[in-house]
């Protein structure tokens, strides 16, 4: 079973900081910045390469929420990264679709 869908289901506790009907955000259990925080969509997707022509909205869905979320903890003005990994090579290590909200520091390297 996926831990990010036990997360969705209540059977793994999580510190959210946003929930709707489609979305939960959660603060990572190894974070990597002052702030981060996982998008997840609830419905289980693995990995980027599985949005298509029918489900692009997710994206954009997301990027919304981690917008809001960066607002609601101070690090909107200062900048933050996002990121969301595909597949082993990437880095991901859950197979659940999930973007990465990174900030409240000066980010080490660019892009």
């Amino acid at each position: 079973m996926c831990v990010f869908c036990d997360i969705v289901e209540g059977k793994i506790p999580s510190s959210k900081v946003y929930e709707d009907e489609n979305y939960l955000a959660f603060k990572d259990i190894n974070p990597k910045a002052p702030v981060h925080i996982l998008i997840i969509p609830k419905k289980h997707i693995g990995y980027l390469s599985e949005v298509d022509e029918s489900n692009k909205h997710i994206i954009g869905d997301m990027a919304v929420i981690a917008n809001k979320i960066a607002k609601d903890l101070g690090i909107a003005e200062s900048g933050y990264r996002i990121v969301i990994n595909n597949g082993p090579d990437s880095g991901q290590e859950v197979f659940h679709l999930h973007m990465h909200l990174l900030g409240g520091k000066k980010m080490s390297f660019s892009v």
